[in-house]
C-alpha cells in the first residue's frame, strides 16, 4: 500500500491558494483514476483506489498546514505504511512556476507542512515538489502563498496537474523517472520540427527553342556579266 499526501488548508476560502496545490494534485488523481468518494478520517479527507497493481490511499490533512503531521501520523499508524511508501505533494517556492521535482528524504527547507511531518515521522518519506515561484522577498511569502493562483497561471497549472495524473501510476510503482517524463510531456511537450519542408519540385522548365536567326533578305543576284561576243560586235559597228 502507498500513501499519497497532499498539503494545503481546508475550506473554500483557501481552495484556490498557491499553498493548496498539493490538495489540487490529489483531487486530479482521484478524479481521473476513479477513486472512491472522499470521506473524513485521520483528521483529514481520505479517498482510496488503485493505480495499476498498487492499492493507494489519498490523504488531504484538515489540521491546517502547520499541523499536517498530526493527520499524516494518524493515517500511517492505521494503515501501517512505511515511510518509503509515503509521497507528499507540496508547493515549492524555490522552483519556477510549473516545474516539478521528485525527492526522497532530506530537509523541510522551512516549509511548515513538511516541518510538522518531520516532527511526527522523521524525514525519510518522499515528496513531489510543485513549483509556484517566489514573490521576490521573504516578507511577501505569507501573503503570496495564501493568495489564489492568478488567471495567467491557469494554463501551466492545468498542464502540471494533468501531467501528475498521467504519471501517478508510475510514481505509485516507485518509478520517479517515468513519472517525471509524464509530467514533462504535459508541461514541455515536444515541439514540432522547425525545419522548413523542401518545396515541391518545380515543373521542369521547357527547353527554349533556339531563336531562329533572321533570314537574310534575298540578295539580288548580280547582273550577268556582259556577253563578250555582243560587246565585240558593238565595237565593230562603232568603227564602221
Amino acid at each position: 500500500m502507498k500513501l499519497f499526501v497532499g498539503l494545503g488548508n481546508p475550506g473554500a476560502k483557501y481552495a484556490g491558494n498557491r499553498h493548496n496545490i498539493g490538495f489540487m494534485a490529489l483531487d486530479r488523481i482521484a478524479e481521473d483514476h476513479g477513486f472512491g468518494p472522499w470521506r473524513r478520517g485521520y483528521q483529514g479527507m481520505v479517498s482510496e483506489g488503485r493505480l495499476g497493481s498498487e492499492k493507494l490511499v489519498l490523504l488531504k490533512p484538515e489540521t491546517f498546514m502547520n499541523l499536517s503531521g498530526q493527520s499524516v501520523r494518524a493515517a500511517v499508524d492505521f494503515f501501517k505504511v512505511e515511510l518509503a511508501d509515503i509521497v507528499v505533494f507540496h508547493d515549492e517556492l524555490d522552483l519556477a512556476p510549473g516545474k516539478c521535482r521528485v525527492k526522497q528524504g532530506g530537509g523541510h527547507a522551512g516549509h511548515n507542512g513538511l516541518r510538522s511531518i518531520h516532527a511526527h515521522l522523521g524525514e525519510a518519506y518522499g515528496r513531489v515538489r510543485l513549483g509556484i515561484g517566489h514573490p521576490g522577498h521573504k516578507d511577501a511569502v505569507a501573503n503570496y502563498v495564501l493568495n489564489d493562483f492568478a488567471k495567467a497561471d491557469q494554463i501551466w497549472l492545468e498542464d502540471l496537474l494533468r501531467g501528475i495524473s498521467d504519471g501517478a501510476q508510475a510514481l505509485a510503482a516507485g518509478d520517479g523517472a517515468k513519472f517525471m517524463t509524464a509530467v514533462a510531456l504535459r508541461t514541455n511537450p515536444p515541439r514540432a520540427s522547425t525545419g522548413t519542408e523542401k518545396p515541391a519540385s518545380a515543373a521542369p522548365k521547357l527547353a527554349k527553342e533556339p531563336k531562329s536567326k533572321p533570314t537574310a533578305a534575298a540578295t539580288p543576284a548580280p547582273e550577268a556579266a556582259a556577253d563578250p561576243q555582243t560587246a565585240l560586235a558593238k565595237l565593230k559597228d562603232f568603227f564602221r
